[in-house]
């Protein structure tokens, strides 16, 4: 599948969407407490050992296996490079709403970060690219071969207008559906693969007294994530993306299939998801008090790395109904902003990130596989290497939610949208909604 149809914006809506969606609205950090306004503030940056060159690293990447995998890959790259010492400059929130809004602050500015971590996709062309905040590295891909290294669909996410601005570090697959492995095994029931399949289980679970699907919507983009894989399988592939082309309408009967499947899903989730954020909602599967999540497999990083839990054994995994040979990427990327004082260093950041070492050293650690097509497999548990297989093999989309498939003045829209439709249940108010958002953003 090709990303060359995602919807473009100007610079200066993204902009405003992002901040406007960081200001608008309490988050969460990663470790599931409520953010002070301190938080969303720009770290302090420290001055480096005397004779070091500095170079600032600027990410939302603060717990759950990512700051693992970050501290991993900022050792390896000070080992490569002990004239330099990196600046953590992570901002906590979940999903990066703090961290976007820093951003926005420090680039519209003209203070940018030495590099930052931006999502392939809608996040990166409608944004910064187009802003002309960003340097182009083809050069840079040329250099280090990668133009044969990096699967073509990636590249071309991380492109625009013919030039390439950033490098992928990892894949995340969107659409997972994790399960507590004792929970299935203790009722006889077998993970869902299709909708059907999914609400008979969640019913027999439900009437046994365990809560069938665990939700954490605090932040204000976890029930789109599982808005996204339900469009997914319901929709398909295709006319998923055409929801971005503006080929498919909200306001279809397609749509309003979905609306009413996303729910009747909903009657099987905690009562306390308000309250709790993605990474509680894992939790909760992990302790047994849930059977079921769909949440990106940086969730496979939060239950190896942080809670020390065997795939296959205490947890496992199936794509959420309807989805089976579809993968829903997400891909964190770094790239070259504009007006850098070293670029140099931040080419040097780069080489190693885009690295087979360096992909190897933060992927198993992060969840997610690596973005290059020739890493060492045997790395990698056993959820990972599935995932390895399966990423060569799936049709690919990208994600909603994650700021891959359209443009972040639609995303704050819809997220909103979602969580009023998550009280309300009122399909259609929920699809006038997007349906205008659409026609604003996209139907251009």
């Amino acid at each position: 599948m090709k990303f060359k149809h995602l919807a473009i914006l100007s610079a200066l809506l993204l902009l405003m969407g992002i901040f406007m969606a960081a200001c608008g609205s309490e988050t969460e950090t990663d470790a599931g407490e409520a953010d002070t306004e301190n938080e969303a503030e720009a770290p302090a940056s420290e001055a480096p050992a005397e004779g070091k060159k500095p170079l600032e690293i600027f990410s939302w990447w603060t717990g759950a296996g990512e700051e693992a995998g970050l501290l991993a890959l900022i050792e390896l790259f000070e080992e490569k490079h002990p004239d330099v010492e990196v600046i953590n400059a992570a901002v906590a929130g979940g999903a990066g709403t703090n961290a976007q809004a820093v951003l926005a602050s420090r680039m519209q500015g003209d203070d940018p970060p030495g590099t930052f971590q931006i999502h392939g996709g809608a996040a990166l062309n409608t944004g910064w690219a187009a802003a002309g905040k960003m340097e182009p590295l083809n050069d840079l891909y040329e250099e280090q071969g990668w133009y044969d290294k990096f699967p073509e669909d990636l590249i071309e996410l991380v492109t625009s207008d013919g030039d390439i601005y950033s490098v992928p570090v990892n894949i995340h697959r969107s659409n997972v559906l994790w399960y507590n492995v004792a929970i299935f095994e203790e009722h006889g029931l077998t993970p869902p693969t299709t909708f059907d399949e999914f609400f008979a289980v969640a019913e027999a679970l439900q009437e046994a007294g365990v809560t069938p699907l665990a939700l954490g919507d605090r932040e204000p983009w976890t029930a789109s994530h599982l808005l996204e894989s339900v469009m997914l399988g319901k929709l398909g592939a295709e006319k998923y993306n055409q929801l971005w082309t503006g080929e498919l309408k909200f306001d279809s009967l397609e749509f309003t299939d979905v609306m009413e499947t996303f729910s009747q899903m909903l009657d099987y989730v905690n009562d306390d998801h308000a309250a709790r954020n993605w990474q509680d909602a894992s939790q909760m599967v992990a302790n047994g008090d849930a059977a079921m999540n769909v949440m990106g497999d940086w969730a496979a990083g939060y239950f190896a790395t942080d809670l020390n839990l065997e795939p296959n054994k205490d947890f496992g995994w199936v794509a959420p109904p309807g989805t089976e040979g579809m993968f829903m990427v997400v891909t964190d990327t770094f790239g070259l902003p504009k007006g850098v004082e070293d670029p140099e260093v931040v080419k040097d950041f780069l080489r190693v990130l885009g690295s087979v070492e360096g992909q190897d050293v933060f992927n198993p650690l992060k969840g997610s596989i690596p973005a290059r097509v020739d890493a060492d497999v045997s790395k990698y548990n056993e959820y990972g290497q599935q995932t390895i297989e399966e990423f060569k093999k799936s049709t690919l989309t990208p994600s909603l939610a994650h700021n891959s498939a359209a443009p972040a003045g639609f995303v704050q829209q819809f997220n909103q949208a979602v969580n009023i439709f998550v009280s309300s249940r009122n399909v259609d108010q929920f699809i006038q909604t997007v349906q205008a958002a659409q026609d604003e953003h996209i139907n251009q």
